[in-house]
C-alpha cells in the first residue's frame, strides 16, 4: 500500500484531527498543514484544527497566512492532552514531541510527515524523508495520488512553500520538487504567488539585518555575526541568507537575543560542512540546535547565564563571546578574524 493510501486509511478511522505546526511556522509547515487538512476532509473528517506556537513574524509568513486565509489557532496544551480517543494528532514539518514544538515529551502521535533530520520518531504513520527538499513536496505527492480537488489556494500554498524552502529551487532541491512544481504550476494563482514573493519589510527587520552586516566577522570562508537584541526573530534567517551570498563566504551564522533566549540561524554551501550537525554539536548541551547540511538553526535559553544581569548592557558581550567561541571550536576556525569592520573614529 502506498504512503498516500495508508494515510487515508488511518484518517478514515478518526472523527477529528489536530495538526500541530512547529514553533514559529514557515510556509513549508503551513502549506503542509493546509494540505493535510484537505486530505483529512476528503477522508471523512469534518473537524480539523491547525495549531501553532510562537510567532508568525516574518513578513512572507504573515502574508502567506493572510492572503491564503489559513485558519490557525494558538497552541493549546489542554486541547492536545485532553482530546477524545477518536481524535488524531499530526505533526507536519517536525517530528518529535518537545523538539521545536510545545507538545509535551512522550505524547502519543498518530501522524508524522517531515523532511528534517530527526531521531526517535514514533507514530502510527510516519513518512520521514530527509533527502526531500520540502515537506510540501510530500503532501503534493499525496494530493496527486489521492486525486484530490486541487483548487488555486492549495496549489499556490504548496507551490510557494516548495519555492521558499528550496530558495527558488537552488537549495536541497531534488527531482521530486521539480515534479511537484510541474503538477502544481497549472493550478496556482500567479498573481498571488507574486504578492507572496514580494511582501513589505518592516523597518525593524532592515535595522536588524544592517546590524548583522556591521557586526560581521569572517574567518576563512565562515562568517559569524549577531543582530544584538531584537524583536524581529525572522530577521536572523534573512540576514544569514544575505551574508552567505558575500564573495568568499561559504558558511554564515547569525545569532541574536530575542525575549528570553538566544536564537541562531545558519546557511552553508561548503561541502565539507554539515551545518546542522555542527550547530547541534556546538550547542546541544545548552539548548536545541540542528538542521540540514545547508540550513540550520538553534535556540539557547538565557537561563544558562544565571549569574548575568539579563537586562544589563554586558549580557550581549558575554553572549557574543561564548557563542562565537563555541562556533570557532566546532568549525575549527582560526582565532583571528579576517574581516571585522574597524570601530568608528572618535
Amino acid at each position: 500500500m502506498s504512503n498516500a493510501a495508508s494515510l487515508r486509511e488511518l484518517l478514515a478511522e478518526g472523527e477529528e484531527l489536530t495538526i500541530v505546526c512547529h514553533n514559529n511556522p514557515d510556509p513549508d509547515c503551513l502549506a503542509s498543514a493546509l494540505a493535510l487538512g484537505r486530505i483529512a476532509a476528503a477522508a471523512g473528517i469534518e473537524d480539523h484544527h491547525i495549531l501553532y506556537s510562537g510567532e508568525i513574524s516574518h513578513q512572507q509568513n504573515r502574508a502567506f497566512v493572510n492572503l491564503l486565509d489559513i485558519d490557525l489557532r494558538p497552541f493549546d496544551a489542554d486541547a492536545v492532552r485532553d482530546r477524545p480517543d477518536e481524535s488524531l494528532l499530526a505533526f507536519v514539518d517536525h517530528a518529535v514531541p518537545g523538539a521545536n514544538n510545545r507538545v509535551p515529551e512522550g505524547t502519543p502521535i498518530d501522524i508524522v510527515i517531515d523532511h528534517h533530520p530527526a531521531e526517535g520518531i514514533e507514530a502510527r504513520f510516519v513518512d520521514h524523508r530527509e533527502a526531500i527538499g520540502a515537506t510540501a513536496t510530500i503532501l503534493t505527492e499525496y494530493v496527486r495520488a489521492l486525486e484530490l480537488d486541487l483548487d488555486p489556494t492549495l496549489a499556490t500554498a504548496l507551490m510557494f512553500a516548495i519555492r521558499r524552502e528550496t530558495l527558488g529551487f537552488l537549495r536541497g532541491v531534488t527531482a521530486e520538487e521539480y515534479e511537484a512544481a510541474k503538477y502544481l504550476h497549472g493550478h496556482a494563482d500567479r498573481d498571488l504567488l507574486k504578492q507572496l514573493s514580494s511582501p513589505s519589510v518592516s523597518g525593524a527587520t532592515v535595522d536588524a539585518i544592517a546590524t548583522a552586516i556591521e557586526n560581521r566577522e569572517i574567518r576563512g570562508a565562515v562568517l559569524i555575526s549577531h543582530v544584538g537584541r531584537t524583536s524581529e526573530r525572522d530577521a536572523l534567517p534573512q540576514a544569514a541568507d544575505y551574508l552567505a551570498s558575500l564573495e568568499g563566504v561559504e558558511t554564515a551564522v547569525v545569532f541574536g537575543i530575542i525575549d528570553e533566549s538566544i536564537q541562531l540561524s545558519a546557511r552553508s554551501t561548503d561541502s565539507r560542512v554539515h551545518i546542522g550537525n555542527a550547530l547541534h554539536a556546538a550547542f546541544a548541551d545548552v539548548g536545541s540546535a540542528g538542521g540540514h547540511r545547508e540550513m540550520a538553526g538553534g535556540e539557547i535559553p538565557l537561563g544558562i547565564f544565571a549569574d548575568a544581569d539579563l537586562d544589563g548592557p554586558d549580557l550581549l558581550v558575554i553572549v557574543e563571546q561564548i557563542v562565537t567561541a563555541r562556533l570557532v571550536e566546532e568549525l575549527q576556525l582560526s582565532e583571528q578574524s579576517d574581516d571585522r569592520p574597524a570601530p568608528p573614529a572618535e
